[in-house]
């Protein structure tokens, strides 16, 4: 009699040459045989266990600063204001592609690339399904574990400072996303959203970190004050559950937690500026708080940043030596051709954090290494989803609406 037994991947056979009925009938018999599978069952799941634990590989990686990102087929990575997550084996960079526009476009376009290993990465299609006219940014993208879908959260104007917040749905990580809400409900809605980004929690809870314009009928809210809200179980609301204001004058919020601490970075307005903003740092034991604000860990004591960048997420990369927590900024204004796609992107060494919890000033380096989890392999998408309309603004903005400069044409 031949069985076959699967744990964790591993396949065993098992030979019995006695039927099971003579078995059945022979107590003692039947006994040594629970005893036998038992000890097999043990050896089974120890084997898998060793066998994933070989295929857990770990490789150095570089990241560079200087030079543009380039997928497999040597175009420039156009994803900005956005994340990286490892999602089911493998890496994603969520970003904004703003091509040769000026920023402030109808046709700004969500895209995602993935990678097995942070370096060699795939062009995986645009994000968003029919989206609505309007000006997009800051794609934020988590799984649900209740749901097991993938939620997306992005911030886009219908027209500028009608801040909206819109979620959208995938069963894949690459999407392409289905829009559920066009402007979710949020504590402070009406007065306009801003920028703002995902975080879940050891628990599964989910919580958006936003700013809110103040620009809205009420006006009740301080421009540009930070927020943390908890969503709904299914990631598609808000539940209405708010943290107390975290503070003004700030924008490109990004949450995360480091062992019992919950950490709420974010910094002043930049809207494309080539100075940078610094990084304010508030620490919570819960992600509601209250918070207690920390050292800006990128600015210098002359207050210049040290890395002329805007914050957009701080990701959690699987690594030899546990959980890594890189900072992601934006370098705007810093692309060798004009083209505002082009951008680079910063990516720090990982956060040092203190026993006493706080994180050590960011470090400026041109390239650096880790070791990482290495991911899993997969052929390029042969068609990626590409969403096929091209807008003509019929009102395009003239002036830029953080510093009244006059714009480009839209190319």
């Amino acid at each position: 009699m031949l069985t076959k037994l699967l744990f964790n991947n591993f396949e065993m056979e098992i030979i019995i040459k006695q039927p099971l009925r003579k078995i059945q009938a022979n107590k003692w018999q039947g006994h040594a045989a629970i005893f036998l599978c038992a000890a097999i069952f043990g050896l089974g799941v120890s084997v898998a266990q060793n066998v994933a634990a070989k295929r857990s590989a770990f490789r150095s990686v570089n990241i560079n600063n200087t030079q543009p990102r380039r997928d497999i087929n040597g175009e420039i990575i156009d994803a900005h204001d956005g994340c990286l997550q490892f999602f089911n084996g493998r890496y994603y960079l969520y970003g904004t592609a703003y091509g040769k526009t000026h920023g402030y476009s109808f046709n700004n376009r969500f895209r995602v690339y993935s990678s097995a290993d942070l370096e060699h990465w795939t062009f995986d299609g645009e994000l968003l399904k029919t989206p609505p006219d309007g000006i997009y940014y800051r794609p934020y993208v988590v799984y649900n574990p209740h749901t097991r879908k993938y939620v997306l959260w992005y911030n886009w104007f219908p027209k500028f400072f009608e801040g909206h917040v819109g979620v959208a749905v995938s069963d894949t990580p690459a999407g392409p996303f289905t829009i559920v809400k066009t402007a979710v409900n949020v504590a402070h809605a009406e007065d306009g959203i801003g920028d703002g980004s995902l975080f879940v929690d050891k628990d599964g809870a989910g919580y958006f970190i936003y700013s809110v314009l103040g620009m809205g009928p009420t006006a009740h809210a301080i421009r540009h004050s930070i927020y943390i809200e908890r969503l709904t179980q299914d990631f598609l609301g808000a539940s209405g559950q708010t943290s107390e204001l975290l503070g003004t004058g700030a924008e490109a919020p990004s949450l995360f937690r480091h062992d019992d601490r919950y950490y709420a970075l974010f910094d002043t307005t930049c809207c494309f500026c080539s100075a940078g903003s610094g990084a304010r740092v508030y620490v919570a034991s819960s992600p509601l708080g209250p918070y207690t604000e920390g050292p800006n860990i990128n600015r210098e004591p002359d207050g210049r940043p040290i890395v002329a960048a805007q914050q957009t997420f701080v990701a959690d990369i699987p690594t030899s030596s546990g959980p890594a927590f890189v900072w992601m900024a934006d370098r705007w204004n810093s692309r060798p051709d004009n083209i505002k796609g082009h951008d680079l992107q910063f990516w720090s060494p990982p956060l040092r954090f203190t026993t006493d919890g706080r994180i050590e000033p960011i470090n400026n380096v041109s390239d650096w290494h880790m070791s990482i989890l290495l991911g899993r392999k997969r052929d390029p998408i042969k068609h990626p989803y590409i969403w096929p309309k091209k807008y003509n603004n019929p009102n395009p903005l003239k002036t830029d609406p953080c510093t009244g400069a006059p714009l480009p044409p839209e190319d």
